[in-house]
């Protein structure tokens, strides 16, 4: 069992988080209080000049996280000029450190409820930027960073992400079990930094309830 000790005593605030690529604004979601994150339309890949791949478009708390818990619930949906590959994607950036690098697990919402499996078996993924990104990971490791999990546009999902050393397990909608492992983190056990919500091309993101615990 992890061992979990100082936990973020108060929710983050706007001005806590730094910015990278995305607007962040406060509002409501659903009758709740959330954070809005979203990017410029003019940041969207475009397949015909460039290939897909994970980038650092996130808002991040710059703070010492290495090994411990967070959990968050989010919500996306796709901006009204969201490109055709546009999935929802939205997820949790972690060991953000001062040289950009970083780990993450994102969903891809739409691909949950499509009736392509193949597409269903890439709702969940792994990457660590910039080295080692969803499209080198599939190519090299087909499955093994990638899963399907119950999900879909528009609804808060409750994450929850143990880390510790060189394995993540998250967990989804308060579920006992994890509905995916990696176990060899890919910037090993040392790497710490800040913590942070990650989206890409198209969508639009809500989140709340960030709690981080470090153990």
């Amino acid at each position: 069992m992890m061992l979990a000790k100082p936990r973020l005593s108060a929710q983050p605030a706007h001005d806590d988080f730094t910015l990278s690529g995305v607007s962040l604004a406060c509002g409501l979601y659903q009758g709740s209080d959330a954070f809005e994150i979203r990017m410029p339309a003019s940041s969207y890949q475009d397949p015909r000049v460039e290939q897909l791949t994970d980038r650092d478009f996130m808002a991040w708390l710059p703070i010492d996280f290495g090994d411990g818990m967070i959990e968050v619930e989010v919500a996306s949906v796709l901006a009204p000029d969201a490109p055709d590959y546009a999935r929802g994607f939205v997820g949790v950036s972690f060991r953000i450190d001062g040289q950009g690098r970083f780990e993450s697990i994102y969903l891809r919402p739409t691909n949950s409820q499509c009736d392509d499996q193949v597409r269903r078996n890439h709702s969940v993924q792994y990457a660590a930027y910039p080295d080692f990104r969803f499209n080198q990971l599939r190519t090299e490791f087909p499955e093994k960073y990638e899963t399907y999990a119950d999900i879909e546009l528009g609804r808060w999902t409750h994450l929850k992400l143990e880390v510790s050393g060189t394995r993540a397990a998250l967990y989804l909608d308060h579920q006992a079990k994890p509905a995916f492992i990696v176990s060899d983190l890919k910037l090993g056990p040392g790497q710490r930094g800040g913590v942070g919500i990650w989206i890409e091309s198209g969508t639009v993101a809500y989140f709340k309830h960030l709690n981080i615990t470090r153990a």
